[in-house]
């Protein structure tokens, strides 16, 4: 099943699994999200939760127990519960159970808040802890815009003028090496070599938005300010991109094994919520 808000400038399609977005149309029905083509990239934006990327051999250890998480965490895959809209919101909820207190043992409910306004669709995480012990997490977005054209003709350009120094990957993990991304006028032309090595990690920027251009022309900006991390990344020859606002990354190469000793976790304490938000806006 799938929910549908909109208003007089775009509409906005949401499964109920996962609560992932996968169309985001203007008024003239262009579309800007990836569409889930499994030969490059099955998904359109998935939700990370509890993790962000990859933990060291898919596990952690609480309480002497060890338990198995795999990648970007178990939210994207499970059924969300539709618990409140109108014709340009909706309300997404995911509560603990069975089934993610054996590869979790902590009581949450995670909400994901959708709403548009006239060009801009905010997109808002809540994640409340149910339970009486503290609760640690990570979560960020994933989505994927669609690039129609020769993908050359895209750039980024970054809010601020600034030193861009990412973490390079490593089987997943984040590794001791770094490099700068060269810009213009805090701009940088895309090409798939930037990603040869997977995607760009910027554990720390002073910019709080980007905007994607298209024959140099504004095409989309997100604005993320709040976020401390963000991941930029394609696959080869795909026509799309993933602009990522992240509250946390992968283990490290280094240090793994306890979440609450984790790089870029959050500690929500008991009864406690946590909100945050990105948003998305369409140039037409």
């Amino acid at each position: 099943m799938n929910t549908i808000i909109s208003n007089s400038k775009l509409k906005a399609s949401i499964k109920l699994h996962g609560a992932e977005l996968f169309s985001l149309l203007d008024n003239g029905n262009k579309e800007y999200m990836w569409n889930g083509d499994p030969n490059f990239w099955p998904k359109h934006s998935p939700i990370l939760f509890p993790i962000v990327g990859s933990l060291k051999n898919e596990s952690y250890t609480f309480n002497e127990k060890e338990y198995n998480l795999g990648r970007h965490g178990f939210a994207r895959d499970m059924e969300f519960q539709l618990i409140k809209k109108t014709e340009s919101s909706a309300t997404f909820s995911l509560s603990y159970n069975e089934e993610t207190l054996q590869k979790y043992p902590f009581k949450f409910e995670l909400q994901i808040i959708y709403k548009l306004e006239e060009h801009k669709l905010n997109i808002e995480y809540k994640v409340i802890n149910k339970g009486e012990t503290k609760l640690p997490f990570s979560i960020g977005a994933h989505p994927a815009f669609s690039l129609p054209e020769k993908f050359s003709n895209y750039s980024i350009q970054f809010e601020k003028e600034e030193k861009l120094k990412y973490s390079l990957l490593e089987d997943g993990l984040i590794s001791n090496t770094t490099k700068i991304l060269e810009t213009v006028n805090n701009e940088v032309s895309l090409n798939y070599k930037l990603f040869e090595n997977d995607a760009l990690v910027f554990k720390r920027l002073k910019s709080n938005s980007l905007t994607i251009f298209q024959n140099s022309k504004p095409y989309i900006k997100v604005d993320f300010k709040g976020f401390p991390n963000l991941g930029i990344w394609t696959k080869e020859n795909a026509p799309f991109i993933c602009i990522e606002p992240w509250f946390g990354y992968s283990d490290t190469v280094e240090k793994f094994g306890d979440l609450f000793k984790k790089e870029g976790i959050l500690i929500l304490e008991a009864n406690q919520t946590f909100n945050t938000s990105f948003e998305i806006e369409i140039f037409n």
